[in-house]
C-alpha cells in the first residue's frame, strides 16, 4: 500500500502488514468514529473474537449523540488490574518477568501474536507518545477494535500520515490481541512490555485502554526517562489565578484515586451555594464554608507531567509540560445533573464525539456521565471514564509552567479511637523536601480506590506512584526523584488527604480548600509562626489556623487529634500504622545503589527520626 511507504517499520511489523487481510491507516478522528460501529450506519456493535471455536464478546459499542459509549460484559475489565504489567526482556527490572511468571520464554507467544494479527483486518494508527513533541509510536490493532484506536487517538497525539514530514519511524509499538486474554492468560488483563534495541514493544491482551493506550505509553515514557535522566510525574498540574490576579501553579501527585483529576475541578457546592467541608460520621453534622469568589483554574495536565531537563530554567523551580494530548477522566463522583457543570457541559455537548467507558449508552441518545454502568453486584461501576482531548478543555495551558507547590494526595480511611487507622492527616501539611521524597517512595495506594482492582489494608503504589507502569529498577527511579527535588529548591511541598480526616467524611474538599488557601498566600509562602509540628513526624507541619475568604476552618480539620472521636490515643495508634508502613516499604530502597543522601534520609526514618533531622538533610523553604 502506498500509504505504508511513509513508515519505516521493523521487519516483524512489515511481515504482519504484508500478510494481513487488509489495512486501514486512518486519516482523521471522524474516520475512526465511523469504523467503531463495525458497519456504515450501524448504531450498536459487539466487539467479539473467536476463542477456541466460541465467539466471546469483549465489549459493546453504542453510537450516542455525543460520542462512542463502550461497555464491557465482564466487571473485571472495567478497571485496571494493578498487576497487569509483565516484562519480557533481559534488561534490568524489578518487575515480574515473563520467564519467572510463566516458566518459559515469551518468544513463542510473541510469534503467535504476530501470526494472529497477520490473519486479521488491521488498523495502523501512528501517534506521538508524550504529546506533539514526543516520540513516534504506532498501534497495530484488529479493525473491529476501532473504538480502542479512537480512544488512543484522543489520549495521544494523533498523526495523519499524509501530513507527516519525512519517514515515520516508531520508537514504540502497541500490538492489540484481545482473545489472548482467554487463550493464554486465564482471562487476566496482561500487557507484556519488551524493551528491544530497535523498538519498545507493548503487547496488549485486553480491550480496556487503561493498561496499554494510557499506562502502557506511560511505561514507555518512563523508560525513555531512565535513559535520558528525567521523570514523567504521575500528577495533575493547574495554574491558579486568585481574585486579586496573583498566579501560582500546583502539581498534585499521588497514587490512583489520590485526587489528581479533582485538583483541576471547581469546588463542589450545595444547591444554595454553600460548601460542605465535611460531615461528622458519628453525629452526621455537616460543617460549612462560604467562598464567594473562588480562584480561576487553568488546567495544564491531568495525570502525567513530563519533567524534561531541557525545560528547566533559572527559577530553581520544577518546570513541567503535559505528557498527553487527552485525558482519561474518571467521573464516579458525578452522580447527578449539576454536580460539576464545568465538565458536564463539555461532556454533553462536545465539539467532536467523545469516548465514554462504563457509562450507559442508548443508540441515538445523549450519553449522560452520571448514568454509570451497573456491575453484576447491582452497584454502579466505580470507574466510569471519559476520554477528553485537552484541546476541548476551556482555558487549558499549552506551554511549560514553573511549579510553585508540589502536593501529594493520600486517600485516607476514617479513623476513630475505637477503630484507629492511618486517616490521621489534617487538611493541609507542609513538609520538608526530604519527607516529600519519602512520600513519593512509599506512595500509599489508599482507602477504597475506585480506579483499580483493589486490595485490603494499606498498600503501596510504588516509587513515584507511577511504579505500576514502569519497567526498570526502583532504585533508579528513587535516585531520579531525589535528584529532581535537589535541582528545584524553590518549589515547596505539601501533603493533602482526601475522603476522610479522622472521624470526618470530607471527599476531595481538603484539596479544593487547600488550593484556595495556598493560592491566596502569595508566592505560596507559609509563615513559620503559623506552622505546628505534627505529632507524627512523617506529616511535617500542621497549620495552627486556616482562613479562606475571611472564614476560619475548624481546628478539628487541621489537627485530627483534637477530635473527640479520635483523640491523642487514637491518633498515636494511627501514627504507628503509618510509621510501620513507611519502615516496611522503605527497607527495600536501603541498598548501595541508592544516592548517599537518600540513604541517610531513609535511615533516619527507619530509626524514627525527628522533623528537625529531615530539614537538616535538605533546606526547607517556607
Amino acid at each position: 500500500m502506498a500509504q505504508l511507504d511513509k513508515f519505516n517499520f521493523i521487519k516483524d511489523i512489515s511481515n504482519i502488514l504484508n500478510n494481513c487481510k487488509g489495512i486501514t491507516v486512518p486519516k482523521s478522528r471522524a474516520e475512526l468514529v465511523s469504523l467503531s460501529f463495525g458497519a456504515p450506519g450501524a448504531d450498536s456493535f459487539d466487539v467479539a473474537y473467536d476463542v477456541n471455536g466460541k465467539q466471546v464478546v469483549e465489549a459493546n459499542v453504542v453510537r450516542c449523540k455525543n460520542g462512542v459509549a463502550v461497555n464491557y460484559p465482564d466487571d473485571y475489565m472495567r478497571r485496571r488490574d494493578p498487576d497487569c504489567l509483565i516484562v519480557a526482556d533481559d534488561l534490568p527490572t524489578d518487575k515480574p518477568t515473563y520467564k519467572d511468571v510463566y516458566k518459559k520464554d515469551f518468544s513463542s507467544v510473541r510469534k503467535a501474536t504476530f501470526d494472529w494479527l497477520a490473519k486479521q483486518e488491521l488498523i495502523v494508527l501512528p501517534f506521538m507518545a508524550g504529546g506533539k513533541d514526543g516520540y513516534e509510536a504506532v498501534l497495530i490493532a484488529p479493525k473491529n477494535a476501532a473504538f480502542f484506536a479512537y480512544g488512543l487517538a484522543g489520549l495521544q497525539y494523533f498523526i495523519n500520515i499524509d501530513e507527516y514530514p519525512g519517514k515515520f519511524t516508531p520508537k514504540a509499538a502497541i500490538y492489540l490481541a484481545p482473545p489472548f486474554r482467554h487463550t493464554h492468560f486465564d482471562g487476566k488483563q496482561i500487557v507484556v512490555h519488551s524493551r528491544r534495541p530497535d523498538l519498545y514493544e507493548m503487547f496488549s491482551y485486553n480491550l480496556y485502554p487503561g493498561p496499554s493506550a494510557k499506562k502502557g505509553v506511560y511505561g514507555f515514557l518512563l523508560t525513555q526517562g531512565e535513559k535520558e535522566g528525567w521523570v514523567t510525574a504521575h500528577a495533575s498540574v493547574v495554574k491558579i489565578i486568585t481574585p486579586y490576579e496573583n498566579e501560582i501553579v500546583i502539581m498534585h501527585e499521588g497514587a490512583s484515586g489520590a485526587g489528581k483529576s479533582e485538583m483541576g475541578e471547581n469546588i463542589h457546592r450545595e444547591p444554595d451555594g454553600k460548601i460542605i467541608i465535611g460531615q461528622n460520621l458519628a453525629t452526621k453534622e455537616n460543617f460549612y464554608l462560604n467562598i464567594n469568589e473562588p480562584c480561576e483554574l487553568r488546567p495544564v495536565a491531568d495525570d502525567m507531567a513530563m519533567c524534561l531537563p531541557r525545560l528547566q530554567n533559572e527559577s530553581k523551580k520544577l518546570v513541567v509540560t503535559d505528557a498527553e494530548d487527552g485525558w482519561f477522566l474518571r467521573v464516579d463522583n458525578i452522580k447527578e445533573y449539576g454536580t460539576e457543570p464545568y465538565y458536564e457541559k463539555i461532556y454533553t455537548h462536545p465539539s467532536e464525539p467523545l469516548v465514554f467507558l462504563n457509562i450507559q449508552g442508548v443508540p441515538g441518545s445523549t450519553c449522560l456521565i452520571w448514568e454509570h454502568s451497573i456491575d453484576s453486584n447491582g452497584k454502579p461501576c466505580s470507574n466510569p471514564r471519559v476520554v477528553l482531548p485537552r484541546r476541548m478543555v476551556p482555558n487549558v495551558v499549552n506551554s511549560p509552567v514553573e511549579v510553585d507547590v508540589r502536593s501529594f494526595g493520600v486517600r485516607t480511611p476514617p479513623s476513630t479511637a475505637e477503630h484507629p487507622s492511618y486517616g490521621i492527616l489534617g487538611m493541609l501539611h507542609v513538609v520538608p523536601p526530604a519527607l516529600a521524597w519519602l512520600w513519593r517512595l512509599v506512595a500509599p495506594r489508599g482507602h477504597n480506590n475506585p480506579s483499580i482492582i483493589d486490595t485490603e489494608g494499606m498498600s503501596s503504589e510504588g516509587v513515584g506512584s507511577y511504579w505500576p507502569f514502569a519497567t526498570g529498577k526502583m532504585i533508579t527511579h528513587a535516585n531520579l526523584l531525589l535528584d529532581q527535588i535537589l535541582k528545584s529548591p524553590a518549589t515547596r511541598y505539601v501533603l493533602i488527604p482526601n475522603q476522610h480526616i479522622g472521624s470526618y467524611k470530607v471527599g476531595f474538599m481538603p484539596q479544593w480548600i487547600a488550593r484556595e488557601y495556598i493560592a491566596r498566600r502569595g508566592s505560596a509562602q507559609f509563615k513559620p509562626e503559623h506552622l505546628v509540628p505534627a505529632r507524627c513526624s512523617l506529616l511535617g507541619y500542621c497549620l495552627d489556623s486556616l482562613k479562606v475568604d475571611g472564614q476560619y476552618v475548624r481546628n478539628a480539620f487541621l489537627r485530627p487529634e483534637t477530635q473527640a472521636e479520635l483523640g491523642i490515643e487514637g491518633y498515636d495508634k494511627g501514627a504507628k500504622i503509618l510509621n510501620d508502613f513507611f519502615k516496611r516499604e522503605l527497607a527495600q530502597f536501603n541498598t548501595p545503589e541508592l544516592n548517599p543522601l537518600g540513604k541517610k534520609i531513609i535511615e533516619c526514618c527507619l530509626r524514627g527520626g525527628k522533623l528537625e533531622e529531615y530539614i537538616s538533610f535538605i533546606p526547607m523553604r517556607y
